[in-house]
């Protein structure tokens, strides 16, 4: 087996032993990259020749971690490199300062191999929306990876990363996790600092993580989860070691099983997977049961409606004047806001602009944006009376597999759709993990979520790792087949 087809865990055991070092981990995903990269495209920025000088300069470090190759999504902010959010807009800058979580990455000694690529702002679930380049998915080069962190899945899936970070505003690190056949999970909000992520939809985003397996989950939530002071909404809680929680046990763990996420919208290849995942957590010993979540109807408009109110707000910054991009056609202060912001954003991003603007308008706030903050409410509700009952809920991640490049991205509402599973938990603020559960009959990977209680990581990783133990699924690789 090649180093770059090993999992972090595996790397840390193989140094440990003295099998393999890490110059020779560098080299490998790094000949990796320029074999890859020209056909997946997942890279904005790449930073080959400040990973060698990292190691170089992180070669006392004790971490464990020291000298562990990263891929960071291109809105987290990284000193000293381009973050652009794939936007015309941010196309030049270069980030001042770190992210908390590039602080932590640092202070764990990672190297960092680069910025990947994602739809602008990290609005879009296909990676389509990038300004620079369209990536590709590792298991059929004509298909997306997901998005909006695309670049991140496909980067890992490809095995040019062992691991990356993402964010997940509605699904933007389980769905392209789903497509490209690896593990993503999103954080309980609040349990990892946002300070340093450019934001999209403020009381949604978070930052979380995609890996090839659970372990190696669970070993960077170690790394990045934390209290921030820096970050308002981050929660003041006591460390965990997550590795712990990985029993390879469900026993009388109670599984509820949502009906509405298998109604018509689910193609049939997923219900059947799913079903079959059901049944193995059966026999590994978990009740699983049927439960409803009846606000689930109304969860998708209730998103669409926030988080394009808080990206009309957030994007607001953005203007000609203070940074970014300025257009060079302006005769007053006017031209220069209008031309700027018509010239540096791209489509998809216009688009949720103007419905955000419309949704917080005089007229239309309570119409709209009041509403939706109360449906959020009631949606919060409804997950709490099922947790009242049941451990961990589980639903299909996405509601279909990845498919080809091109065929929605004239159909945004079609593309919204596929957000059907992963939004709810954004909307409440919960942990969900999406992992691998079999192939459809062309060879594209299906992924299952499981969603837990605040702060309920380890039990989700846990049901997760024991599922991912009795299977598998996390070995298929992909084929980068045209």
């Amino acid at each position: 087996m090649e180093i770059y087809e090993l999992t972090v865990h595996e790397l840390l055991e193989k140094l440990d032993k003295k099998e393999i070092t890490k110059e020779e981990i560098l080299a490998s995903y790094q000949n990796r990259i320029n074999e890859k990269e020209k056909d997946v495209q997942a890279f904005v920025t790449i930073t080959e020749q400040e990973a060698k000088e990292e190691i170089k300069q992180k070669a006392n470090n004790p971490s464990k971690l020291a000298g562990i190759p990263i891929g960071i999504k291109d809105n987290i902010c990284t000193k000293g490199v381009k973050t652009t959010c794939a936007s015309k807009m941010l196309e030049n800058f270069v980030a001042p300062y770190d992210a908390t979580v590039m602080e932590k990455i640092n202070e764990a000694g990672m190297v960092s191999f680069g910025k990947l690529n994602m739809d602008e702002f990290a609005m879009g679930g296909s990676t389509e929306h990038s300004y620079f380049k369209k990536t590709k998915n590792p298991w059929n080069l004509n298909k997306v990876p997901g998005g909006s962190s695309g670049g991140s899945a496909a980067a890992v899936a490809a095995g040019m990363v062992p691991w990356a970070l993402g964010s997940d505003t509605g699904g933007s690190i389980r769905q392209p996790a789903s497509f490209c056949g690896i593990v993503g999970l999103k954080p309980t909000y609040g349990l990892v600092s946002r300070f340093g992520l450019v934001a999209f939809a403020s009381s949604l985003d978070q930052i979380g993580t995609l890996t090839k397996d659970v372990k190696d989950s669970a070993l960077l939530l170690n790394v990045i989860a934390g209290h921030d002071e820096k970050d308002s909404t981050s929660a003041d809680r006591e460390k965990e070691d997550y590795t712990k929680a990985l029993k390879n046990d469900v026993k009388g763990l109670k599984i509820g099983v949502p009906k509405e996420y298998f109604g018509d919208g689910i193609n049939t290849e997923v219900k059947e997977a799913i079903e079959k995942v059901i049944e193995k957590y059966r026999q590994l010993g978990a009740t699983v049961e049927e439960c409803s979540l009846d606000v689930a109807d109304y969860a998708l408009a209730t998103y669409y409606i926030i988080a394009c109110a808080e990206a009309s707000s957030n994007l607001g910054r953005f203007d000609g004047i203070r940074y970014g991009y300025r257009t060079k056609n302006y005769e007053n202060l006017k031209d220069i806001y209008r031309n700027s912001r018509s010239e540096g954003f791209g489509a998809e991003v216009k688009r949720r602009i103007i419905l955000g603007t419309y949704v917080l308008s005089s007229g239309y706030y309570d119409a709209y944006y009041k509403k939706a903050q109360q449906v959020r409410t009631l949606v919060k509700n409804e997950y709490a009376k099922n947790f009242a009952k049941y451990d961990v809920i589980l639903t299909p991640t996405a509601s279909n597999v990845a498919f080809d490049i091109g065929s929605k991205i004239n159909d945004p509402l079609e593309m919204y759709l596929a957000d059907l599973c992963t939004v709810p938990v954004n909307i409440a603020g919960l942990p969900g993990i999406s992992v691998p559960c079999g192939l459809n009959s062309e060879g594209m990977p299906i992924g299952f979520q499981l969603i837990g209680k605040p702060f309920a990581e380890s039990t989700i990783l846990n049901a997760a790792y024991t599922y991912e133990q009795n299977t598998d699924f996390r070995k298929n690789k992909p084929e980068f087949k045209n």
